[in-house]
């Protein structure tokens, strides 16, 4: 069944912060609806209220048909403790509550004496078509299928120290590209009329990633996307909502994402254009009224000061001309009421961030010497390979291909099983890995800050942070409530504080927002030294400049 969603003068926010109000969005089938806007505007909140998990603080959404098949899929920090990968699934694909809810059904249509004004035929009926709608019959028998198509059936093997799954594995046993893996065959196992969907590129290798794009072109119900991978949005919206939280405004651009992007740059300089025409006849106006208010002062003081008493013609030929200048002065006040007023375009909220630089450090920084280390079944390597001092190195591969291992061996983090692995002198290594490990635990995150950058003062400390988007309620909260966009902003600023040499990124992109991720290839563009950029972002491999790539495939380290 298709569905169309209907959604008119929506606000969202808080009880005392509102992040956007009249939002009109109308969703048809076909529609693929792209949502950007910064870190905090309302992306999230905005998606669960046209899931109707969030209620609006103004507005209404409605479904034709009323009873269409919504899915909405946020994302998901935290692994629910003990729950298999098969009820994972049925959860997310609605299939556990339709089935939950016709078991609740076949009880009532069980009792003797159903409740006042309740039909239990009625109930158990809608609960059956729900159940049937939700793909919930034949789940158990479609998602090994799925999980074997993805690589992750028993059997298999995944790589990099992973251990093949089966619906029974649990969800909190898996490594995040794994977890990513089964938040996509729970998407391609579900049923749903409109898909809501909260960064599902995350974790996702570029085979994954596909696969996704694969899925959502194939839907032939709408959907509603928040993304920061721009080549995954350029290749599947057909629409984009932006949230803009500086301007406190909501657009809606027809056209694919690179469209978008051309028309707000257009949007952005037309506005800016007439508030500046709004803003410089405002000026000459009031300018002009000004003198001609001196002139009529003037006027009026030179009239009562020179003329003789009884020079009665020329003091009432000075007064009149007065009078007319106040009159120039009371039509340029008339006009300038009745400029339309223009209002200068708020400027928005930017990460200025560049990255701090040690002294050189020697000219090989690492070196694999026929160097492997075995985890389980898999094994990475034999390699063999030298990191000189200036390299920028793009390594890529599927998730459980050794990436994580590999960087873990040159960083002389993982001692190998055979061979040789050796760092080199006077390396200042700065990190950002995919667990945000740097920066953990409960402590608040301005103590944990300090005690990694002891040199710096609270004060200055704050002041770092504040430039990151992280305020007074960011600094004293534990460390672990940060969400991970937080995380990864702190773990930027830490980069800056820090004077580097050698640069170790894992996956930056994840869970930073697009005006943050283009911050960050800016800074990348500037710095001097040694660059290891493991990334499925393919916009970002295209943007930052590297001289050489490493492809990591089933544990084998090949030169691109």
């Amino acid at each position: 069944m298709t569905a169309a969603l209907v959604a008119q003068g929506l606000a969202g926010g808080y009880a005392h912060r509102t992040l956007f109000d009249d939002l009109d969005l109308t969703v048809a089938p076909g529609d693929v609806v792209g949502v950007v806007g910064a870190n905090g505007a309302g992306k999230s909140t905005l998606l669960g209220i046209l899931g109707g998990a969030v209620a609006p603080l103004a507005g209404t959404v409605s479904l034709a048909p009323s009873d269409a098949f919504v899915g909405w899929l946020p994302q998901e920090h935290e692994r629910v403790e003990g729950e298999t990968i098969a009820q994972y699934v049925a959860r997310r694909t609605g299939c556990a509550e339709a089935s939950a809810r016709l078991d609740a059904a076949a009880e009532l249509l069980a009792l003797a004496e159903p409740p006042a004004g309740v039909d239990p035929g009625e109930e158990y009926s809608v609960a059956l078509e729900r159940w049937l709608a939700s793909g919930a019959a034949d789940l158990d028998e479609r998602l090994p299928a799925v999980l074997a198509e993805l690589g992750l059936a028993s059997g298999t093997g995944t790589g990099d120290g992973e251990s093949a799954v089966t619906p029974d594995s649990l969800m909190t046993g898996l490594s995040g590209g794994q977890a990513a893996r089964v938040g996509l065959a729970a998407l391609i196992c579900s049923r749903f009329d409109l898909v809501l969907l909260d960064e599902p590129t995350n974790d996702l290798d570029l085979d994954g990633l596909a696969r996704l794009e694969s899925f959502v072109a194939g839907l032939r119900g709408g959907v509603v996307l928040v993304s920061h991978d721009r080549e995954f949005l350029a290749r599947t919206v057909t629409k984009v909502l932006e949230l803009d939280l500086a301007q406190h405004s909501n657009r809606l651009y027809g056209g694919g994402y690179d469209a978008y992007l051309e028309e707000r740059e257009t949007v952005r300089r037309h506005a800016r254009e007439d508030y500046e025409e709004f803003a410089a006849k405002k000026a000459d106006l009031v300018s002009r009224a000004r003198v001609q208010r001196e002139w009529s002062s003037q006027g009026v003081r030179n009239a009562m000061k020179k003329s003789p008493d009884n020079d009665k013609i020329r003091r009432k030929a000075s007064m009149e001309s007065s009078e007319k200048q106040a009159q120039k002065v009371r039509q340029m006040e008339s006009r300038i009421a009745r400029l339309e007023e223009v209002e200068e375009p708020r400027k928005e909220w930017k990460l200025e961030f560049t990255i701090g630089q040690a002294p050189r450090s020697s000219s090989v920084v690492a070196t694999l010497d026929a160097a492997s280390v075995t985890r389980g079944d898999f094994t990475l390597g034999p390699v063999t390979l030298q990191v000189q001092a200036g390299d920028r190195i793009g390594i890529t591969g599927p998730n459980g291909a050794g990436k994580s291992t590999l960087l873990g061996m040159l960083l002389g983090r993982i001692a190998p099983d055979g061979g040789r692995a050796s760092l080199g002198s006077s390396v200042a290594i700065g990190e950002i890995d995919q667990a945000r490990s740097q920066l953990a635990g409960r402590a608040a995150l301005a103590d944990a800050f300090e005690a990694l950058v002891p040199e710096l003062s609270s004060g200055e400390v704050r002041t770092l942070l504040a430039k990151f988007g992280l305020k007074a309620d960011h600094v004293l909260r534990p460390v672990d409530d940060l969400s991970p966009g937080e995380r990864t902003r702190a773990g930027m600023a830490l980069l800056q504080a820090r004077g580097v040499n050698v640069l170790v990124l894992d996956e930056p992109t994840n869970h930073l927002d697009l005006p943050a991720i283009e911050q960050l290839e800016q800074a990348l563009d500037g710095y001097e030294g040694t660059l290891l950029l493991v990334t499925h972002d393919r916009r970002m491999l295209e943007h930052v400049r590297l001289d050489r790539r490493w492809n990591v495939v089933g544990g084998r380290v090949a030169e691109a």
